[in-house]
């Protein structure tokens, strides 16, 4: 034996595993009881993995479909140890952000986001804020959409014959 080759015979364990370290892989089932959400996941050919854990990023959760693409790395290279890094599902992608833009969203349609000029927040059903205290600062309330009358605020002064705002502010509207 040459010595490339009696390299190559030593290396190829090791050359073996970190082909292995990375995979990706089809979410089947997903179960968010445990404490690290864990996962059921199609890898290569007939290679089916239970429990394995997903990590997520801190304050970010969500529950995938199944379906859904993951990105598992396998800790050693050892097919044994797996860990989910990263999961997405392009049925449900958000399109048509603009670079520098964030958004969070499901598959139903519901978006939070950070635009270039202005937070949106779009729920398809019903959008609720629960707090002891809920406080909107800003110089113009439109509820309702764009054109709406001038809405009396507590301490405007309103003729209540007309139901005109006599004195006080524009800032709300209401259409």
């Amino acid at each position: 034996m040459n010595a490339r080759e009696d390299m190559l015979r030593l290396i190829a364990p090791i050359a073996g595993r970190v082909r292995l370290m990375l995979s990706r892989a089809i979410v089947n089932l997903v179960s968010d009881e445990p404490q690290a959400q864990e996962l059921q996941i199609d890898l290569l050919a007939d290679e089916t993995h239970d429990a394995v854990e997903r990590l997520q990023d801190y304050g970010f959760t969500s529950v995938p479909h199944a379906g859904a693409e993951a990105l598992v790395g396998f800790v050693g290279g050892l097919r044994s140890h797996g860990v989910v890094i990263a999961v997405g599902d392009r049925r449900y992608r958000l399109r048509g952000l603009e670079a520098g833009e964030v958004a969070m969203h499901d598959d139903l349609g519901n978006v939070v986001k950070l635009g270039r000029n202005e937070l949106t927040i779009e729920g398809v059903a019903k959008v609720r804020v629960i707090a002891p205290i809920a406080v909107i600062e800003a110089d113009d309330v439109r509820l309702g959409g764009d054109g709406g009358a001038a809405v009396a605020r507590v301490g405007d002064d309103v003729n209540l014959t007309t139901g005109k705002i006599i004195s006080g502010s524009a800032k709300v509207t209401a259409a």
